[in-house]
């Protein structure tokens, strides 16, 4: 049975309001756990214990600013943060190629086998143009039998490398359709599992991943923030792999007043930190968890972090300091479901 909202063992009592948990004294927090910050408890003979390692949003922070240090297809590297400018804003598609393809208002090219067939598939989306290589359009048919819900128009490789830009990973299928309308979040709480909810995490890639783990995990929903989080994009759909279809995305103004209405529905919410003490899914079955996790290189905001009922990181043994954010929710999301039955 769960313990009453005002005195739940393991996290902070409730807050009072819908501004979210009292501040301490000058409103500081304690210091959250960065590389250069291990001050991990020791045992007798002075060795230091498993570190239970989050994933600070994704990674730990480096030990130096490298710059706009490019990954594939010159994007930032995960972990490192550019030399100039703040997050980027809301719709940004930088996951993975500069180039954004043009898309009427209220509509986004989606492109991937996984994504188009995906789309195609669900009666919720919207379609207006499908662009097929004659590969592309053969594979798609054994993906997904014909008829289709609009005609396919044959194109050439080189069409869609201009249109999406020859950077992209497009397997020669492109289809333009509007985009989904987010559910609310009382559809989401009367659907079972558990609930991810992302504070400020930027990436449409990782975005896109952690989506597809909470497909596979059998997840409720995924939370973002309306401002600073990625728009439906094509590198979010390319990257869910057709999960965007089937997992709910919902966009909160406020992810604190957010946290404090799941758990006034009797959800525990547990932020993925690397101070906490090692995240157990047999301590959560009886209760239903939604899993907080931070931006890329920052990790929780403090108010976040205090409106979560308990903070739980993932033990980590080895060379390997963290993990990227969206491999840190597929571990918890396992660690969560594993040991409950089906459905739960």
């Amino acid at each position: 049975m769960k313990p009453p909202h005002g005195n739940r063992p393991g996290g902070p009592p409730r807050p009072h309001s819908d501004r979210g948990p009292p501040r301490g004294p000058g409103g500081s927090s304690p210091r959250p756990f960065t590389a250069g910050n291990d001050q991990r408890a020791r045992d007798p003979k002075g060795q230091a214990a498993p570190k239970a390692q989050a994933f600070q949003g994704g990674a730990s922070r480096p030990q130096r600013d490298t710059g706009s240090k490019p990954g594939p297809g010159g994007a930032p590297r995960e972990g490192f943060k550019p030399r100039h400018g703040g997050p980027p804003h809301r719709g940004a598609d930088h996951g993975g190629h500069r180039h954004a393809p043009d898309a009427p208002k209220g509509a986004v090219w989606l492109y991937g086998l996984h994504a188009v067939a995906a789309a195609l598939a669900n009666p919720s989306r919207r379609l207006r143009r499908l662009l097929l290589t004659e590969e592309a359009e053969a594979a798609l048919t054994e993906r997904l039998a014909p008829p289709w819900a609009l005609s396919v128009e044959r194109v050439e490789r080189g069409r869609l490398d201009h249109l999406l830009g020859r950077e992209t990973v497009h397997q020669g299928a492109a289809l333009l359709a509007d985009t989904l309308a987010p559910p609310s979040l009382h559809s989401v709480l009367e659907k079972p599992g558990p609930i991810i909810v992302l504070d400020q995490v930027t990436d449409p890639r990782n975005v896109g991943a952690i989506m597809r783990s909470a497909a596979a995990f059998g997840a409720a929903a995924v939370i973002t923030q309306d401002r600073n989080a990625p728009e439906e994009t094509g590198s979010l759909a390319k990257a869910a792999s057709g999960a965007l279809e089937t997992m709910p995305l919902l966009r909160a103004v406020n992810i604190a007043r957010t946290l404090i209405a799941l758990k006034a529905a009797n959800v525990w919410c547990v932020g993925l930190d690397a101070a906490g003490a090692p995240l157990s899914g047999p301590a959560f079955a009886g209760r239903r968890v939604a899993l907080v996790l931070g931006a890329e290189g920052e990790g929780l905001r403090r108010l976040t972090r205090e409106t979560c009922d308990e903070i739980a990181g993932l033990t980590i043994r080895g060379a390997i300091e963290s993990l990227n954010v969206s491999a840190a929710a597929a571990v918890a999301l396992y660690e969560l479901t594993a040991h409950r039955p089906t459905g739960g």
